[in-house]
């Protein structure tokens, strides 16, 4: 016999790197848990690129493992999909089949266009309407690539035969047999196309970016019903009952409901959100406004920072220099070394975001001496994520939001070592909640709201659980020290 309370619900958790599928328990428990990588294609220096039948097809196989181990405990009630945002698909409405590869959040292919709509004094307008700065890293420039690269896409979109979306709307298409071309609010609102103020699609944004309205989706709240899953998929049809981005998934299953709570999250980039309640903050800083979700019709708001490289520093010491044969072993190596012995990296191999917003700069690593090794090259990939957060902290600060903990998650906060030192940088408190996988959480949190299975967001704060505090320790000049290392790192970087 088990203790787990029915319903379950299952989270679709589609990543940059990965596709996961978690069930969970009424309580946030995890029942079951499925994981597939997936390549990444890198056709030109700054393009990135996935086979979307890859993300499909893992997608499929890691619900259905899930599912099928979670169905022997209980019922599977309901479904939440959360993904990596801003990735660009463009499909037929007829088979189902893209006409291209996904374009990702990370590719700076469409950078110059980006420089020709500032010039053209276009990123005010789009600041206005979006809350967004002009970047190659949101989907309205990557949709009207593909739709000017592809041979007919661009006739075959204004007669109504092609379908654009982010990951969550493709997925839904494909596990709804095409009966539902959707998005939820959070997606839409980094796509450059949608108003943030008046919740709709602007045709202000439309005719800047080139992309016509034929091929959009039907945008929903958060927790909505999106369609149900095609029988043949799990056996019989399952409810979609939440979507968010995943950024916003992991501020739900933060439970940062009341605004000023802060959360971030360290997969492969890391993002800060800061819940500004009813009201957009319009940034002086560089940071994002954005939709942190929208339930029954009433939106709630956040501030944003998006660092593009996080634990993809890791990963580029394990795939390209091999001197790690897993992320675990970058710990170890962190804290055979009392400092960093001035090595920095600088990890700009996509360009940097907020507050930088630089596409076009390129990594860079500062410091090295002959005495220089494995354990500098991993100190330093490591550090690098306190230092960039911390960049995003100030800047936050600065518009107004300045928390006394902040609340973590993702892949990386399984490293102690990381987690102390990302508070001894900030100097505040930082929180690790005992479920890591607080995007997953979210998806479904958010589908269970829609299902009847919470009554409302109160019930879901009163789930919040602590794994660990860790409380800043570092003498004030050292942190000082650190930092100024990092700041002259990052000026060089920068430099044209």
């Amino acid at each position: 016999m088990t203790d787990f309370e029915t319903p379950f619900i299952l989270a679709i958790d589609q990543g940059t790197t990965s596709s996961r599928a978690i069930v969970f328990d009424r309580a946030g428990r995890i029942v079951a848990d499925a994981q597939e990588e997936f390549a990444q294609h890198y056709p030109q220096d700054g393009w990135v690129e996935h086979d979307p039948e890859d993300i499909w097809q893992t997608t499929l196989a890691t619900a259905r493992k899930a599912f099928q181990e979670a169905e022997v405990l209980g019922e599977v009630a309901a479904i939440g999909v959360t993904n990596q945002r801003e990735t660009t698909v463009i499909w037929d409405r007829a088979n189902g089949e893209p006409i291209y590869n996904a374009i990702v959040w990370q590719d700076r292919r469409t950078a110059d266009q980006c420089a020709a709509l500032k010039a053209d004094g276009r990123e005010a307008h789009v600041a206005a309407r979006t809350g967004l700065v002009l970047d190659p890293y949101f989907s309205a420039t990557k949709a009207a690539w593909i739709l000017d690269h592809v041979d007919g896409a661009r006739d075959r979109a204004a007669a109504g035969d092609l379908a654009f979306g982010t990951i969550d709307t493709f997925l839904i298409w494909r596990l709804t047999g095409g009966n539902s071309h959707a998005t939820d609010v959070t997606n839409a609102s980094r796509t450059s196309l949608y108003n943030i103020h008046d919740n709709a699609w602007d045709d202000a944004l439309l005719d800047i970016f080139n992309v016509p309205s034929a091929i959009l989706p039907i945008v929903k709240d958060s927790a909505a019903a999106f369609g149900e899953t095609d029988p043949e998929i799990f056996g019989r049809p399952v409810p979609i009952c939440g979507v968010a981005g995943d950024q916003q998934a992991a501020a739900f299953g933060q439970t940062c409901f009341a605004p000023g709570d802060i959360k971030s999250t360290y997969g492969t980039g890391c993002f800060v959100l800061a819940n500004t309640g009813d009201k957009v903050v319009e940034s002086k800083n560089n940071l994002l406004s954005t939709i942190a979700w929208r339930l029954n019709g009433e939106t709630t708001y956040a501030l944003e920072g998006s660092i593009f490289v996080a634990g993809a520093a890791v990963q580029w010491l394990r795939d390209e220099l091999k001197i790690i044969k897993n992320a675990a072993e970058t710990q170890a190596l962190a804290e055979s070394i009392e400092t960093n012995n001035g090595v920095y990296l600088v990890p700009a191999f996509t360009g940097l975001g907020a507050p930088h917003w630089a596409p076009a700069a390129r990594a860079a690593i500062y410091g090295l001496t002959r005495g220089a090794g494995r354990a500098e090259l991993a100190r330093a990939a490591l550090e690098s994520v306190a230092y960039q957060t911390a960049d995003l902290m100030t800047a936050m600060a600065a518009d107004g939001a300045s928390p006394n903990a902040l609340r973590v998650d993702g892949g990386m906060v399984a490293n102690d070592w990381v987690m102390q030192f990302l508070s001894d940088i900030l100097d505040v408190t930082v929180e690790r909640p005992k479920v890591l996988e607080t995007t997953a959480l979210g998806a479904a949190y958010l589908a269970g709201l829609q299902a009847g299975i919470f009554s409302g967001v109160d019930e879901i704060a009163e789930r919040r659980r602590i794994d660990a505090r860790f409380q800043p320790a570092m003498a004030p000049e050292t942190r000082n020290s650190a930092l100024t290392g990092w700041a002259k790192a990052l000026e060089r970087t920068l430099l044209p």
